[in-house]
This record gives C-alpha cells, sequence and structure tokens, in this order.
C-alpha cells in the first residue's frame, strides 16, 4: 500500500512538472503614456490629453486587437499636431507604439499588419516581453505565419522580441519602455526608416535606425476606440461592465453648459456601480470597469485588473466638453474636486 501511494506521488509529479507552464505577463498599463499625458498639459492640450492618454494604455491589455495600439498613438500624434506639432509628445507616441502588450499565456503578441496614418510611426512595431515564447503568438501561430512578422518586412525579427526603441531584445517583463530609453529609433519630426532589408532594416533621415517599411507615409484609416477623445473626434460614452450598465443618455445639453450637472451624476452612478464589482463579476468581453481601485477589462469573460500607479485609483469622471464620462487612473481629491464641479452633491458616489 505504501509502495502503491509512493506511485501515485511520483507520477504525479511528473504530469505536474511535465505541463507546460504559462503565466499572464501584465504591467501597469497607465504608466505607458503618463509621460506623454505630462507633455500634452504642458503643450496646452488641457482636457483631451487624459481622454486620448486613457484609450491608448487600454490597448495594451490582452482583449486589444492587433492595430488598435497603433490606432492610439496615431491619435496621440494628431493632437501634437494641433498643438504646434510638439515634439515631445511625438516622441513619446512614438515610444508607446513600441511598448509590450500583455500576454494572457506566455506568447508573443501579433503585430499589426497596416500602415500607420502619421509618418512618424512608419517602420515602428511592440517589443515583446522577454517572458514571452519569441517561436509562438498568441492564437496558436508559429513564427513565420500570420502577424508574426512586423508590417513593412519580410523575414522575422533578430533577435525576436526586439523592435526599433530597444533594437538588442525584448525587454524585461512589467518594463515600461519609456523608463529605460527616451530614444524611439525614428526621428521626432519626420518617417521613421526607409525601406526595408532582408530584415527590414533602414536608415531612417533623421536619428538612429528605424525599421523599414516600403510603403512610407500610405495613410490608412484608424480605428476608433470607444475612450478616445480629440477635438476632432469626440468620445463615445465609455464601454462598462455588463452589471455595471451605463446610466441613461444624458439629456441634451441646455444652455450654459447643463450636460456638466448630468455627467457628474453619471460619474457617480458609474462609481457607485463599480464599487459592487469584484475580480469574479460577469462581464462581456470589451467591458471596462473599476474594480478594487485598478482599470478593469473583461477578456474571456473574466476581469483582467491592472492597478493604477501609485498614489492613484480607477475611477470614473465626468466629461468636461460634451456629454459623457470617461474611466481613469486619478486620486480621490481630483475625482472628488471634478464631480464637485459639475454642480453635483454627494462625493465621488452621490
Amino acid at each position: 500500500m505504501v509502495q502503491l501511494s509512493l506511485f501515485v506521488l511520483a507520477l504525479a509529479a511528473v504530469t505536474v512538472n511535465g505541463a507546460p507552464l504559462t503565466k499572464r505577463i501584465a504591467q501597469v498599463i497607465a504608466e505607458s503614456t503618463a509621460q506623454w499625458e505630462k507633455a500634452c498639459l504642458a503643450a496646452g492640450g488641457g482636457q483631451q490629453c487624459n481622454p486620448v492618454s486613457v484609450a491608448a494604455f487600454s490597448t495594451l491589455l490582452a482583449a486589444a486587437g492587433p492595430c488598435e495600439q497603433q490606432d492610439s498613438a496615431d491619435k496621440m500624434i494628431d493632437l501634437a499636431k494641433t498643438l504646434n506639432n510638439d515634439p515631445n509628445m511625438i516622441k513619446l507616441a512614438q515610444i508607446f507604439a513600441q511598448q509590450p502588450r500583455n500576454t494572457p499565456n506566455s506568447l508573443s503578441v501579433p503585430y499589426c499588419q497596416k500602415a500607420p496614418k502619421n509618418a512618424q510611426l512608419n517602420g515602428l512595431f511592440q517589443c515583446q516581453f522577454a517572458g514571452a515564447d519569441p517561436v509562438n503568438f498568441v492564437g496558436g501561430v508559429k513564427v513565420g505565419g500570420e502577424g508574426t512578422i512586423p508590417f513593412g518586412q519580410n523575414a522575422p525579427l533578430n533577435p525576436a522580441g526586439s523592435c526599433p526603441a530597444n533594437p538588442q531584445g525584448p525587454i524585461a517583463d512589467g518594463t515600461q519602455l519609456v523608463t529605460i530609453t527616451q530614444n524611439p529609433g525614428a526621428a521626432a519630426g519626420g518617417g521613421g526608416g526607409g525601406g526595408g532589408g532582408a530584415k527590414g532594416q533602414g536608415k531612417g533621415k533623421g536619428q538612429g535606425q528605424g525599421q523599414g517599411n516600403p510603403k512610407g507615409g500610405k495613410k490608412a484609416d484608424s480605428k476608433t476606440k470607444q475612450a478616445a477623445s480629440t477635438s476632432a473626434a469626440p468620445p463615445a460614452q465609455t464601454s462598462v461592465a455588463a452589471g455595471a450598465a451605463a446610466p441613461p443618455p444624458p439629456a441634451a445639453a441646455a444652455p450654459g453648459g447643463g450636460f456638466k450637472l448630468q455627467n457628474g451624476k453619471d460619474a457617480q452612478a458609474l462609481n457607485a456601480k463599480f464599487a459592487t464589482l469584484n475580480p469574479n463579476s460577469s462581464c462581456q468581453d470589451g467591458d471596462q470597469a473599476c474594480i478594487d481601485g485598478g482599470f478593469a477589462q473583461c477578456v474571456g469573460g473574466k476581469f483582467a485588473i491592472t492597478q493604477c500607479s501609485g498614489g492613484t485609483v480607477c475611477m470614473a469622471l465626468p466629461l468636461v466638453n460634451k456629454p459623457g464620462t470617461s474611466i481613469t487612473c486619478t486620486t480621490e481629491a481630483d475625482a472628488q474636486a471634478r464631480i464637485a464641479a459639475t454642480g453635483a452633491s454627494g462625493g465621488i458616489s452621490g
């Protein structure tokens, strides 16, 4: 009997040791655009900065499509162009476009397969985290298959997991690219790389090397991200979790900006609803919420929660220039002040 028990234990150990080891590789996504948002505010972007920042860092979550990060980087540059082509904003947008995305199962994340809208992003693509499998990509695609080679190139990356801003290879799990380099690998004021060779590398017209993109500045339509906001393309109301349904659509704006009070009440209603959610709450893919102080997005029917950077928590806030709300990382004092400024009473949750 003892021998049989030992045999069962040994078999279990072999089974465990032989099982594929996968893990979710994540990051504090809000930190990826924090410097860009600060630069945007310094350039005079005002209330336009935060919605674009939130929409951008949301694309680093596992549920985002392969081109949503690039589309958001395009929107970051679009806003920079309205602010005297602010070079710091453009540089930081270029670095953001190369930030690794979360991977739910230790697999590499596919690359976008279309040209960016803005020439400043030509030849730029995301690095991978060091813990990601360099041979296997999300979706079960082997290297060499669809989406495993950056747009404009004709051979797998060498070294695997690298990007123009970090050409020596992947970066440490959870690291923000913007904290380890301020050189995006492309000229801040012009296009990225020139025409690519076998590895797609060519000298850019500016500093550093850019990854080649033979289609140059060819434009492609940007997919509208629900939470994004610029003066040219205001956002729809932020998608929220099932069971945390958004409040009824606000009434048409009254003279004097009457929508502001409704925005404050809507933000309070969302914060009250978020307080009832937990990581096991039911949701639909793409839903967004604030759970336990972190920014949550529904991935595969479950919430993936990314904690905000130090000193901030996830909150619903009222928009200022149009009806609606946004979800972002902020301080409780800031959230309270913004809601109070709308005329809504009762604090963060009403």
